[in-house]
């Protein structure tokens, strides 16, 4: 392929944002490595090195003739939509992501389509979706053994201001264990933004998921307003979390969805790290990309913005420089 399109113009910026190489990229567009350099060279924005699709497009546009975008699902849009699922954008995720960033669009259902034809000719597109097919379990479904603990405050009185959304700072905090209970990890996300940060640990004893869970705090001490937890014994420490950074509040049992972001979150998470996984094989190097991947992926209910960029926009407004 000798010119490429504006919709993987749109793929090539959306890759970069991700970290990707010029090699991925090229192996995932399914075009030379020589083209993706020479695209690079020759429309990278001169002012601050930044690769913009529109941009580059322009340029592309000044130097030939005026090339029509598509306006069906025909291959080369296909490329494109591949590309993004193959970096786990959801159907409904790449259709948003498309219409936020052009005029071109095409339905999650005809997406969905494309999938289960791919894997009717044996692709392997269906395993980047989340559930890929198989039934979703809620938890809390078998009987707590789990004990009482002592000093809990209910999340009834957790300020309104949690659940309205509208600042960074209100966390939910909770574990995902590993095969025969072995291992964990903590999970800590941002009810507005979406933000996720993930810990591995070897236990889920609860001054170790204290020790833990204080170093996580760290980063974002400044906005911390609030943390909501399962009743899990491993959040018995909770007290001195409370004495040092915010409020520590517990959902009530057999209750997950008084905890909806952050169970939505390990949903997402259980996509690169299923349900039975051994622990022990996870290195630190592959928790910190899953969480980079979940935190750079567009979300519906941010207007298909990513996590990281909205938690941007509300520590920006708050005038706090903030360190990741």
């Amino acid at each position: 392929m000798s010119h490429l399109t504006y919709e993987q113009r749109y793929a090539i910026e959306t890759l970069l944002s991700c970290g990707k190489s010029q090699k991925e990229i090229s192996e995932l567009l399914s075009v030379s490595g020589s083209t993706i350099s020479r695209e690079l060279k020759r429309n990278i924005d001169l002012r601050n090195k930044v690769y913009r699709a529109k941009l580059a497009q322009a340029k592309y546009e000044n130097r030939l003739l005026s090339k029509p975008k598509y306006s069906k699902f025909d291959n080369e849009l296909k490329a494109v939509v591949r590309a993004l699922l193959r970096i786990d954008y959801s159907p409904e995720q790449v259709t948003g992501y498309l219409k936020k960033k052009g005029e071109i669009t095409v339905s999650h259902e005809s997406i969905y389509q494309f999938i289960w034809l791919d894997k009717k000719n044996k692709g392997d597109l269906y395993t980047h979706l989340r559930r890929k097919g198989r039934r979703y379990r809620k938890r809390g479904s078998s009987k707590d053994s789990r004990g009482c603990i002592v000093g809990r405050i209910g999340i009834e009185k957790r300020p309104q201001e949690a659940m309205n959304r509208t600042t960074f700072g209100h966390l939910e905090v909770d574990t995902i264990i590993g095969k025969n209970h072995k291992g964990a990890i903590i999970t800590l996300n941002d009810l507005t933004s979406g933000m996720l940060w993930m810990r591995k640990v070897e236990s889920r004893d609860a001054e170790l998921v204290k020790t833990t869970l204080s170093d996580m705090l760290e980063q974002i001490k400044p906005y911390i307003k609030s943390i909501t937890s399962d009743n899990g014994k491993e959040f018995a420490k909770h007290q001195d979390i409370a004495d040092q950074y915010c409020d520590f509040f517990f959902a009530n049992p057999y209750s997950p969805w008084e905890r909806g972001a952050n169970e939505n979150l390990n949903g997402l998470i259980r996509q690169y790290i299923p349900k039975s996984s051994d622990f022990s094989n996870l290195s630190e190097q592959l928790i910190q990309e899953i969480e980079n991947r979940i935190n750079n992926r567009p979300r519906k209910r941010l207007g298909f913005e990513k996590p990281i960029f909205v938690m941007e926009k509300l520590l920006f407004n708050s005038e706090i420089a903030f360190v990741c």
